[in-house]
């Protein structure tokens, strides 16, 4: 038996942005922690310096619920970094809100971290060993320790040493009473821009949040790429060079359409996933619809490629978060019930193939069928635009352990049936990376198992269980 799981989406761990020398940094960032918001919901929070002191505010929830005039107009400064979270290393507490704020050789360190570190549990044990005492469950909070302890005398120096120590994913942004650090893991799982605001330096997890402002994108940080930026003067140092592995939810997921991610607009590899899906998973129904939002612009493709209509057939609830999770069965069913209703007359008595971007577990998707043949839905055909993940992410994203992965342990037809579909199709891992510039640049380990970042050649499932035991469920 399948069993009911809470969740069935993956789930991305933060948005980052800084900008350096604007005297209104507090407000921009806010402004771009809000066009960052789908990167994460449980906490925000921003910390600013006037090259004096520094100024830090974060709270539970929303950014708009964190932030108002008042509290922003006491972030005081023209330097200014920020964070959305949802939680993958660290469970959902205010300790684990970020950025993380340090006092380190008489100097005050904000740290902004996206991604996940998969020997953070190995070197937290050396630190604790040595005397470390961690204040939170973040695996953040390693790489203050690491710049910390240092012998190097110079903060980007102490900076580089930390980041050599650890393993796996981070796009990162540090600030200082008067400089801002901005560094990208060698393999690039996560993305991180960097612009500019006429004199200002801006740095972001996706352009989206440069639009907001009207700033510039100028280009991406490369992989294993550190940019300083001091007074008149940024640096690029490049510490490390690895085979890269971009994280390919990003485009099927995790980033907004609008965004440029690797180097492309990501509405047109999520466009071309639902037309080769379409290719390889025809079905004869009456309208194609999403599962809003993520799966609008996969649906679009599947629909174009088709020639099926392409309808809007769910009303999506917008004051419902993504991550909101009910104690029991009977509530849950429910809630979702709330975030999404069919729209009677364009789904009854139609045959109607769905696009949705992912099944996990399996549970959200079999109430999706159920609320379509509430609806009067005559056939219902599920299509999912990325191929079954079998194998959890350790690099960011909150996906559930291999055991809950339902892919991992039934056939598709198994799962059709469990989900109560008509049929089903996934795309193929060929047929994704067929749409993707530069394939061989991906991480797919989600779908094939074949993960790009050992640890001193332990195999990195092993190497994370400690790491997933502790993370949010």
């Amino acid at each position: 038996m399948i069993s009911p799981f809470d969740e069935d989406k993956p789930r991305d761990e933060c948005g980052i942005f800084g900008i350096y020398g604007h005297p209104d940094a507090a407000y921009l960032t806010y402004l771009g922690l809000y066009a960052l918001q789908h990167r994460g919901q449980e906490s925000a929070g921003i910390v600013t310096s006037d090259r004096e002191k520094v100024y830090y505010h974060h709270g539970m929830g929303l950014v708009v619920n964190v932030f108002d005039d008042e509290m922003l107009a006491k972030l005081e400064g023209d330097i200014a970094i920020g964070h959305n979270r949802y939680s993958t290393a660290g469970s959902s507490t205010l300790q684990n809100a970020q950025p993380l704020v340090r006092e380190i050789v008489g100097d005050i360190l904000g740290i902004a971290h996206n991604g996940n570190l998969v020997n953070a549990p190995y070197l937290r044990r050396e630190l604790e060993n040595k005397g470390a005492i961690f204040t939170s469950s973040s695996d953040t909070e390693v790489i203050a320790h690491l710049i910390a302890r240092s012998g190097q005398i110079f903060i980007e120096d102490r900076v580089l040493d930390a980041l050599t120590q650890v393993r796996g994913a981070y796009s990162i942004l540090f600030m200082t009473r008067n400089g801002m650090i901005a560094a990208r893991d060698p393999w690039g799982f996560r993305p991180l821009w960097m612009g500019r605001l006429k004199d200002a330096v801006v740095f972001s997890s996706e352009t989206c949040a440069f639009d907001v402002i009207d700033a510039e994108p100028e280009r991406e940080i490369e992989p294993g790429e550190m940019i300083i930026v001091t007074p008149n003067r940024i640096r690029s140092v490049k510490f490390a060079s690895e085979k890269h592995a971009f994280c390919i939810f990003e485009y099927i997921y995790l980033s907004r359409p609008d965004s440029v991610v690797f180097g492309e607009i990501v509405n047109q590899p999520r466009r071309r996933f639902g037309m080769q899906l379409a290719r390889e998973h025809p079905a004869e129904a009456d309208i194609v619809i999403p599962v809003p939002d993520s799966a609008n612009i996969a649906a679009l493709g599947y629909a174009q490629e088709s020639g099926i209509p392409f309808e809007f057939g769910f009303y999506r609830n917008q004051y419902v978060g993504r991550t909101f999770i009910q104690p029991t069965q009977t509530s849950r069913e429910k809630m979702v019930n709330i975030k999404l209703n069919p729209i009677r007359d364009v789904v009854s008595g139609k045959r109607v193939v769905v696009v949705d971007d992912s099944i996990m577990r399996g549970t959200s998707s079999r109430r999706i069928v159920k609320i379509l043949r509430r609806g009067g839905a005559k056939e219902v055909h599920f299509r999912i635009s990325s191929p079954p993940n079998m194998f959890p992410c350790f690099y960011g994203i909150d996906t559930p352990t291999r055991q809950e992965l339902i892919a991992s342990s039934h056939t598709v037809e198994e799962i059709r049936k469990y989900i109560r579909a008509d049929s089903l199709g996934y795309l193929s891992v060929e047929g994704m990376l067929g749409c993707v510039k530069n394939p061989d640049e991906f991480c797919t380990a989600c779908f094939n198992g074949r993960y790009p970042v050992e640890f001193m050649g332990q195999n990195i499932q092993q190497l994370s269980l400690e790491f997933t035991r502790g993370r949010k469920r």
